[in-house]
């Protein structure tokens, strides 16, 4: 069967042809501490749980996927979520040029960087995921590799990769058709220390488009998936706010060990609801006792702009009212 390069019909597979489609990546993936922020195979199992949510992580004797072959997954996304929005039909395996994934996750096109992509292939197909995250409307405990399959379609005279195919997983592929994605700066392919690339994740996934978000040194450390002590990774994170290099956020600390991230150019009428009282926040606690707060402060925020801003009577109340309806489902 031929695949149809705009969605007429159905077919075996995706073709990645969209130019400068949107850097996107799916709301799970930023979450939690899937991919290894080390230079050198990891091939540790990694276990985490966040409220009543787990994931486990088991890399192949290649070692954990890392955040910079995660590269290959942003461009799959980016490209079926282009085209579901532009309503053509999406599947899960895809076919893409080499020469377009390195150019557009900004990474230079030399023989090296097509044995590196080869790599990043085998890695992300060898590190299996169990977990019972929610994409879309399901919830499973599952267990699945960060893609189901690759190949080499064709190579060159010289040898080199031209293009591809990649089977996403199911997972994956149901968080797309749910469009439970989020839009990257393209600078964030210009951050080559993988935690500044996790750190900009973390914001962008927390912080979002409201003007500041708030979390202590710890929460970040485990969010990152850091295996740096709590200590060096406070020093980079001090680092990281001197260089001030991430994408569209500022990085300050604050007292109390903790590290607030302000969304650049935004002010607090800007972002639509002020900051909740300290006694909401208490209250908060209360109600979803062991969950960060502040997290949970950015995902209703991301739930009342996706409403369509809504005016309300007190967002204090509105919060809460949610939070108890949330913890509860």
């Amino acid at each position: 069967m031929t695949a149809l390069a705009h969605g007429q019909g159905p077919a075996d597979f995706f073709i990645c042809d969209i130019f400068d489609a949107a850097p996107k990546t799916d709301m799970g993936g930023m979450e939690h501490p899937m991919f290894s922020l080390s230079t050198r195979p990891d091939r540790t199992i990694r276990h985490y749980a966040r409220g009543d949510t787990t994931i486990t992580v088991t890399p192949s004797v290649r070692g954990r996927a890392t955040i910079h072959d995660k590269d290959i997954l942003i461009y799959c996304i980016s490209q079926l979520m282009a085209a579901l929005n532009a309503g053509r039909t999406i599947v899960r395996k895809l076919t893409l040029t080499a020469h377009d994934l390195l150019i557009a996750t900004q990474r230079d096109t030399g023989g090296d960087s097509y044995a590196r992509l080869c790599e990043a292939f085998e890695r992300l197909a060898g590190t299996r995921i169990t977990t019972n995250i929610t994409t879309g409307a399901e919830e499973t405990t599952s267990g699945f590799g960060l893609i189901e399959a690759w190949e080499i379609v064709r190579k060159s005279r010289g040898g080199r990769m031209v293009s591809v195919t990649v089977t996403l997983s199911e997972w994956l592929f149901r968080a797309v058709q749910a469009k439970s994605v989020l839009t990257l700066s393209r600078d964030y392919f210009g951050l080559r220390k993988p935690l500044e690339r996790r750190i900009y994740e973390i914001a962008r996934k927390h912080c979002g488009q409201q003007r500041l978000w708030r979390a202590s040194v710890a929460t970040l450390h485990e969010k990152a998936g850091s295996d740096a002590p709590l200590r060096v990774f406070r020093a980079a994170l001090r680092r990281m706010i001197q260089t001030n290099g991430l994408p569209d956020y500022d990085l300050a600390e604050e007292s109390g060990d903790t590290i607030s991230v302000t969304r650049r150019g935004l002010s607090v009428d800007q972002a639509g609801i002020r900051h909740f009282k300290p006694e909401t926040l208490d209250e908060a606690r209360r109600i979803a006792p062991g969950f960060d707060v502040h997290a949970l402060e950015a995902e209703w925020r991301g739930f009342w702009a996706a409403s369509g801003r809504p005016p309300l009577r007190s967002a204090d109340a509105a919060f809460l009212g949610w939070l108890k309806r949330r913890v509860t489902r």
